[in-house]
């Protein structure tokens, strides 16, 4: 499959790093991506369950590519998880998509 995606054309991604057998809490993992994240210079928002990229295609992909071989190289198996939306033209998405339904709420 060939993926025809424009540089510099924004898109988001939401992933999850998860360690197999690494026990209950998975905050270090976390953090240790999160620092990965930031350096990459990319916005990006933390929720409780997974990691917002906004950025083009080989950035984000890069970056959620470090951090499964960080966490990769923590423990013995991971699970990476990634949900792209690439929309033409669009820009800002994560503030616009929240922006948009918080709109709908007022009226």
């Amino acid at each position: 499959m060939v993926l025809n995606i424009k540089k510099g054309n924004e898109m988001i991604a939401e992933f999850s790093v998860v360690p197999i057998g690494a026990g209950e809490s998975v905050s270090m993992y976390v953090a240790e991506c999160l620092k990965i994240v930031r350096e990459s210079g990319l916005k990006h928002e933390l929720t409780a369950l997974a990691t917002i990229l906004e950025g083009d295609y080989d950035e984000i992909m890069g970056v959620i590519g470090r951090c499964h071989k960080k966490v990769r190289s923590m423990t013995g198996r991971v699970v990476t998880t990634v949900r792209i939306d690439d929309r033409a033209g669009a820009s800002n998405e994560i503030e616009s998509k929240v922006r948009s339904v918080e709109e709908k709420m007022k009226g």
